[in-house]
Order: structure tokens, then sequence, then C-alpha cells
């Protein structure tokens, strides 16, 4: 009789993943084991067939032959069907992720990722730049490359796993596989330790490394430098380092984003008859023509005079906030004259002062009511 097609057996499309694999096996090995149907003859014969697809949907390369010739690209003994004798080996790996426990390929790690905090001026996160950093990190020992075993020697296998890295419990209906603890999931006892590094294979170093920060970065970006983090553990992925950026305070701007904030203070004359006057920018001076009669708090815009972020198009803007700026330190004339002025304004009360006029009626209206 012809097998049917294993995704169809599972009942999954073609570019299933292997989760959603793994989860459809769960549901059908848990309906169709024989210990849980005694009077259906035929659930046995499910349950192999479900498991042995499981098994080859789940290997990548029997997937993959399987996915390109069909039945004959595998081995027909993969499976290796499943009887009722066999429902703790069928959920090993099933309640190995519960309690602990896996296959053996859990004891090898990817190195753990590490971050790096790096603070830049306003100027370089602008512009961009390149930058040297030091950082501690695990690296593989150099003397035994990783083995932590002596030069000339080799780790054994485990015996109390067998070099599987797994031990077998059972408990009860179940046989449960949980991390040898002996080995620690390597499936190898190191006897004779590298010297180096005392068995563990990695060692804590020190290293220099250029990272290149690109123009228009922002207060919490991240720049990853790809297997520049911790060593993997028993031939494990190495790990990636993060570098954070964190912007300097700036004595002119403040960032907002894309745009910059300045405060630009100015003379009680200017902003009275009004003026020219020049503010700095990143790029140098440019000039405003301040108009008669500003107030405080008034916002010029110079469109394009921000920052271009990293993953923007076009410049911000910077925000010119003006900021009336009292005279201090006023000789005896300036201090007559500055009195002469308030006299006329008090003559003419509301004339020159039309924010004040308005303040002061909302306060006879507040005490009224």
């Amino acid at each position: 009789m012809a097998k049917r097609d294993y995704y169809e057996v599972l009942g999954v499309n073609r570019d299933a993943a292997e989760p959603e694999i793994k989860t459809a096996y769960r549901r059908l090995a848990m309906k169709f084991h024989p210990d849980r149907n005694p009077d259906n003859p035929k659930a046995e014969e499910q349950f192999k067939e479900a498991k042995e697809a499981y098994e080859i949907l789940t290997d990548a390369n029997k997937r993959a032959a399987y996915d390109q010739y069909g039945h004959a690209g595998v081995d027909p003994s993969a499976g290796g069907g499943a009887g009722a004798a066999g429902f703790g080996e069928a959920f090993g790996d099933i309640f190995g992720d519960i309690f602990g426990g896996g296959r053996s390929r859990s004891s090898v790690y990817r190195g753990a990722d590490l971050r790096y905090n790096l603070e830049v001026t306003l100027e370089e996160a602008a512009r961009g730049t390149e930058t040297k950093i030091r950082i501690p990190t695990m690296q593989a020992c150099e003397t035994c490359h990783g083995s932590g075993t002596k030069p000339g020697t080799q780790p054994t296998s485990c015996a109390t796993c067998g070099g599987h890295g797994q031990v077998r419990m059972q408990q009860g209906f179940f046989s449960i596989q949980q991390t040898c603890p002996k080995c620690h999931g390597s499936g190898k006892v190191v006897k004779s330790p590298c010297l180096q590094c005392h068995g563990a294979g990695r060692i804590k170093q020190h290293k220099t490394l250029s990272v290149k920060i690109p123009a228009g970065v922002d207060e919490g970006d991240r720049i990853r430098l790809s297997g520049e983090g911790e060593a993997g553990v028993n031939g494990g992925p190495t790990g990636d380092l993060y570098v954070v950026i964190h912007l300097k305070a700036h004595a002119v701007f403040q960032r907002d984003h894309n745009d910059l904030h300045c405060e630009m203070p100015i003379s009680f004359s200017t902003a009275a008859v009004g003026g020219d006057i020049e503010i700095p920018t990143l790029d140098g001076y440019a000039k405003i023509k301040v108009p008669a009669e500003t107030q405080t708090g008034k916002v010029f815009r110079l469109r394009g005079k921000g920052i271009k972020g990293v993953r923007s198009t076009t410049f911000g803007d910077l925000m010119c906030h003006v900021v009336i700026e009292t005279p201090v330190n006023l000789t005896t004339r300036q201090r007559e004259l500055l009195a002469e002025l308030e006299d006329i304004n008090v003559k003419n009360a509301g004339r020159h002062d039309p924010r004040a006029k308005s303040w002061m009626g909302k306060v006879k209206e507040f005490f009224a009511e």
C-alpha cells in the first residue's frame, strides 16, 4: 500500500514551520496512541504513520530530500514506527521541554549577546563618525581551542548518560528525559582540563573593536556587530554585540528627532524696533530678520537646518525660541532713559503693552466674579 504524503498525514501545509508540525504531531499522537484506543486496531498504524511523518519533517536534511524526491528521497526506516511500548519515547521530546530535558543537541549553546553604551556628541550623531571601543568578553581559549582539555588529550564519553547528554527517568506512565547531571548535557567528561581555562573552554578577555556610527543616529538607536558577542559553548555560534547610542548634552541645541531647538536671547531694543541677528547652526551661522514688536516665546523656523535621520530622506528644521533679555549693570543715563520710557508708557496705558492690558482685564474679571 502506497504511503500517504507526510504533510497530508499531519494536516499541515508544505511551508509549515517546525512549531506548527510539532503541534500537529502532538495532537495526532495523543489521539491515536494504542493505549488510549484499545478497541481500535487501526490506531497503532495511524500513530506510527504520524510519528514517521513527524520525524522526517522535523529533520532539515530529510525534509529537503523528501520535498525534492518524495518517499524515495528518505530512508524508509528513518521513521522507525513506534509501538505501544514506545509511548515514552514518542513523547520524550515533548515532555523533555517541560521538565528541563531535551535532546543532546541542547548541550550546544549560542554565546550571549553583549550590550555596550556609547556616548556621542550631537555633531558626531548628525554627521556620522568612527570610533574604537574596548569591551570585556568570553572568548574561546586559544590553548585548547575551546575543547577545555589539555593539548594532546580528548574528552571522554560520559559514563552516566553514555555520551547522549540526557538521562531517561521513568515516572509511572511516562518516560521523561532530563539533562545529565554529570556532564551537564555535553555528553563528554574532561578528565585532563586545560590549565589556561580550567576546562571551561572559554576565558575572559578584552578586545578592541572599530564601530562605524552612521549619520543621523538618535538616542537609543542600536548598532549590531554580528559575531562580536561571547563565544558559544561546546562549539555553539558566537553571540552579537549591540552598541546603544546615547547623546551627550549640548551647550546650545536640544534634539527632537530630526529637529533642533535652541533659545535665542535678543535685546529689549531689538525686540521693540527689529533688526538682524546671527544664530548658530550645525553648519555655521545663519541670519534671521527679527521684526519689530517681537514678543518672548516667538519661534523662528529655519527649514533644513536640522538633522537628517538614519531612515529619513530630508533634513529636519531648526527652531529658534526668542527670549528677550533684561539689561543688567545699567548706567545712570540708561536708568534715566528707561524711566522716561516707562512714564510715556504709563501715560499711554494699553497702547504700547497690549499683553499687559489683556492680562489685567482677565484679572479684574476673575475678582469680579
